[in-house]
């Protein structure tokens, strides 16, 4: 059955006042790579750096990493209007691009920002174990793959199951179009390999919201892509895993999609308070 979202009457569950009265501060371009690593290739010391819009004077605030859209070969890091002054530091995360790179090198740049976040987002005052990952279209793939193919993180010492959860708006489930496009396999001729979220399904993953636009509307396939993955990832016994998909909005559906963001970061943190 179709999920429908209408934005009246749509309003951030648990949206505190907290998040109201704080004062923010952006920090911005911020490299998240080593010295050595930056020093060593211009294009990492141009391109891999990110902003972090943050609470001031706060502690135990929850953050969003998020990771731009554009096919992994275009776009820049963004700090969402949408997700401002909600109580939580949102990164916005620049990756190298194809065909400068190979996509691949994509999926390592967004592991490197996400550690970045859990090895230094205490520093700001944030809550390590709320460090939820996001992003729109190309974004969403790294979500994915980050999130569910745990050897990326584990290239940086880091356990991808402590990730909060995951909420990745219009994903490619399959192989991404780009890595297809450098192996010479046409756009309209799905493949699933080892970049393929689909092919990384397990019930151990964090909680998982998927978003996608309208399935007549949006790019090729791309509502039935996560709609199968959500239920293979059900069938593998993952608990925390849903799908909305916003009736009427097409790909870039993001400006309706960040309400269901916010409101599930807050019903993960507020699951995670100790009962009274």
């Amino acid at each position: 059955m179709k999920k429908i979202v209408l934005l009246i009457g749509l309003f951030i569950i648990g949206f505190s006042s907290f998040a109201q009265k704080s004062e923010y501060e952006v920090k911005e371009n911020i490299q998240y790579y080593n010295a050595a690593t930056n020093k060593s290739d211009s294009y990492i010391n141009e391109r891999c750096v990110l902003d972090i819009y943050y609470p001031k004077n706060t502690k135990g605030f929850a953050t969003i990493v998020w990771f731009h859209g554009g096919g992994l070969t275009g776009g820049s890091k963004e700090i969402p209007e949408a997700l401002k002054n909600k109580g939580f530091a949102i990164i916005g995360v620049n990756y190298r691009l194809s065909p400068k790179v190979k996509a691949a090198k994509c999926i390592e740049d967004a592991a490197a920002a996400i550690a970045w976040a859990f090895n230094n987002i205490a520093g700001y005052g944030g809550d390590i174990s709320s460090i939820f990952v996001s992003g729109h279209s190309a974004g969403a793939y790294l979500t994915l793959m980050t999130g569910l193919d745990k050897k990326w993180l584990q290239k940086e010492k880091i356990d991808a199951n402590k990730i909060a959860g995951l909420v990745p708006f219009s994903s490619q489930c399959i192989t991404h179009f780009e890595i297809r496009r450098e192996n010479g396999i046409p756009e309209k001729q799905p493949t699933i390999d080892a970049f393929a979220p689909l092919f990384h399904v397990r019930a151990d993953a964090p909680p998982v919201l998927f978003i996608t636009g309208d399935r007549e509307l949006e790019m090729l396939g791309r509502y039935e892509e996560n709609a199968y993955m959500k239920r293979m990832m059900k069938l593998a016994g993952h608990k925390e895993i849903k799908l909305f998909e916003l009736d009427g909005y097409g790909h870039g559906m993001t400006e309706p999609g960040f309400p269901l963001l916010v409101n599930e970061v807050n019903r993960i943190i507020k699951e995670k308070q100790p009962k009274k």
